[in-house]
This record gives structure tokens, C-alpha cells and sequence, in this order.
């Protein structure tokens, strides 16, 4: 059934795309068409420069679900963890509480301005909307299940500005640096009511899953490459994110390192699909917040980072006449197919992203 609706949609863009190209021609528009490719499928952030004096502004929605518990690789069911998995905040000796799935919605704004040809400048901001549900077991050990509840953050999250700098571009192919810095305007001290295993409901701060920022300055090097032969189109990019220190709650989080391949193919002047490979690696965090002592699994600093391969498919349109020339829509939808992580998380399942671009 999927099959058949991926062809059914691609014969459509098809039929689409050459009806637009026969009123283009009937009505006189001689404008150079803005390839709906020349940008990297929109889950990629900082993957394009501009001509100076060229502005962009951007709104993305991106939204991340994990379901379901894993040790590395193996799923592991909330009975099995409140009877096996050790509280390192004992007493009581094994974790009472399991978080069974988590919602993450980010609103990120976005700008670029290029003072030259060579380097182009980047500022995001992003709002988040975080929740997450639980099950409580009740006493200090067995595995009685009490009730369930959810906790909720939001807020501003971290502010990211990145420089880009033009390496090589030369015919299809065009290499330029990442320079990023992550600035902490996001917190790291947010608090919710639980469901305690004594049938209490006290308010808590929560953990660092539930964090809205790492509380740290973060350098996010990197460097990205693209390439573009008639209606295809390909690039790589890696990026890092290195900690530099402890936040103001006496820990950091785990450095990461991301790299992602895609490709592209041209479907007519104004709508292109993509194919997209990640691979990402997170350390476990570094210290822990005294404040952070419920017996639940992502208290644990242990039971953070690991590493994970996600497939993604993605769709980009781009206007090309009047009103809406230059207005690009993209969408992008990844799914993760293999993941080993370190301790006891939420299996991630799948992140969307629906994003507008326009420059000028």
C-alpha cells in the first residue's frame, strides 16, 4: 500500500509539473527557473551559502517521538526494568518509575545574511514543547503498577549563530565550513509534578531529557559538501558538538558527532525528492545535578547518548512565477532503523520536519 501511494504521488508531481511548464510557456514567463534542489532536504541545517547582500529567513516545525524502552539494542518491557534495572540513587534499590514515551515539538526561526560572497552568516532560535509519560510502580520493590502520569516543559531553547565559509566553488561541487556556537539561553532547572511509588505527588525537578537547554556554551564545528549534475543532486555533511565545560548545575552534556548523506532528484522546475542517511553519536552526560534524584531511568546520567542510524524522505517545492517566486515549502520525514543505546532510553522512533524558506 505505501508503494503504491509513493507512485501514485510521483506520477502526479510528473503530470503536475509539466502542465505548469506548458502554461509557463503560453504565458511569456522568461525568468530563469530557481532549482527546487539547490538546498539540502530541509532536516539539514547550514547546508548552503548565499551571494552578499542576500538575506533568508526560515520557520521550521520539527517534531521527535520516542516510544518503548531499550538496553542497547534490546527492548526491555517497564516490568522488566523496575525489577532488574538498579536505582543509583538507591534507596529504593531498583528504579520505581519508566517513562513509556516522549513528544518533542520545536519551533525554530531562522536568518542568514551573507556580508560577502564568501562567508554567510546564521542565527536560529528555537521554542520547545516537551512531554513525556510515565508509569509509577508502587512500594520499594515488585512490580505492581501504581498509575501513570505526565510531565511537561517548555520554553526558549538554546540560541545557535554560525558562520559558513566558502572552501571551493567550482562547477557542480561546493565545499564550505561550519562555524557554529551554541549559546545556553535554554533551562536546565524546570520542574514538574510526579506520581511518587509512596502515592505522593510532590513537585520535582525534572530530568535531563526534560531540560530545555544544555546550560553550557557548546562549539558545533563542521563542514558540508554538495554537488548538482542536471536533475541530480547530492551532499555530505558532518557536524560536532563539543561541551566546553560544565553547566551551572555541575554537569555537561555527552559531545556528539552527526554525519548525513543525501540525494536529490529534480522532478520539474519547482518540486524535487530526497533520500537522506544519518548516522549520529552521543556520548553518556558528564557529571549529574543533585537535584535530579528520582527513581526513574532518565535520572540516571548513564542512560543518555549511544548511537543511531536514521533513513529519511523528503519533499521540496519551490514557487517560480509572480507572488510566489523564491517562496520555498520542503518536508522531511525521517524514521530511525537501527539504534544501540548506552544504558536504559526510549527507543527513538521518527522525526518530521516541515519547513518554509524565502531569500531576498
Amino acid at each position: 500500500m505505501k508503494k503504491c501511494t509513493l507512485v501514485l504521488a510521483y506520477a502526479a508531481l510528473l503530470s503536475t509539473s509539466h502542465a505548469y511548464a506548458h502554461v509557463s510557456q503560453l504565458a511569456g514567463n522568461t525568468s530563469p527557473p530557481i532549482s527546487p534542489d539547490s538546498h539540502a532536504p530541509i532536516g539539514v541545517m547550514g547546508d548552503h551559502l548565499h551571494k552578499q547582500g542576500e538575506w533568508m529567513i526560515s520557520y521550521r516545525f520539527m517534531q521527535m517521538r520516542m516510544e518503548n524502552n531499550i538496553q542497547g539494542s534490546h527492548a526491555l518491557s517497564p516490568d522488566e526494568i523496575v525489577t532488574q534495572i538498579s536505582n543509583p540513587n538507591a534507596p529504593p534499590p531498583t528504579v520505581r518509575v519508566v517513562p513509556v514515551n516522549m513528544t518533542t515539538d520545536m519551533h525554530m526561526l531562522g536568518a542568514m545574511y551573507a556580508p560577502s560572497d564568501t562567508v554567510t552568516l546564521m542565527l536560529m532560535l528555537n521554542y520547545l514543547q516537551k512531554e513525556m509519560d510515565h508509569k509509577t510502580y508502587m512500594g520499594m520493590t515488585g512490580s505492581t503498577q501504581l498509575g501513570e502520569f505526565t510531565t511537561r516543559s517548555n520554553g526558549l531553547g538554546d540560541t545557535k549563530v554560525t558562520a559558513l565559509w566558502r572552501l571551493l566553488d567550482q562547477n557542480q561541487h561546493k565545499i564550505h565550513l561550519n562555524l557554529g556556537l551554541s549559546l545556553p539561553t535554554g533551562s536546565t532547572d524546570e520542574t514538574d509534578e510526579v506520581l511518587s511509588p509512596m502515592n505522593t505527588r510532590p513537585t520535582l525537578r525534572l530530568p535531563y531529557a526534560m531540560q530545555l537547554g544544555s546550560g553550557s556554551y557548546d562549539l558545533e564545528p563542521g563542514i558540508t559538501y554538495t554537488g548538482h549534475q542536471n536533475r541530480l543532486g547530492w551532499g555530505a555533511q558532518f557536524l560536532a558538538t563539543v561541551r566546553l565545560g560544565d553547566n551551572d548545575e555541575d554537569y555537561n552534556l555527552g559531545d556528539k558527532q552527526h554525519v548525513t548523506g543525501w540525494g536529490t532528484y529534480r522532478v520539474s522546475n519547482w518540486s524535487s525528492l530526497s533520500l537522506r542517511l544519518s548516522y549520529t553519536h552521543e556520548a553518556t552526560i558528564d557529571g549529574i545535578d543533585s537535584h535530579i534524584t528520582a527513581p526513574v531511568t532518565t535520572a540516571n546520567p548513564e542512560n543518555y547518548g549511544g548511537n543511531r542510524w536514521d533513513l529519511g524522505f523528503g519533499v521540496n517545492v519551490v514557487g517560480q512565477d509572480n507572488a510566489l517566486r523564491g517562496h520555498r515549502l520542503a518536508l522531511e520525514y525521517q524514521s530511525t532503523i537501527d539504534q544501540d543505546a548506552n544504558g536504559v532510553q526510549l527507543e527513538m522512533q521518527s522525526m518530521l520536519t516541515l519547513g518554509y524558506q524565502y531569500a531576498f
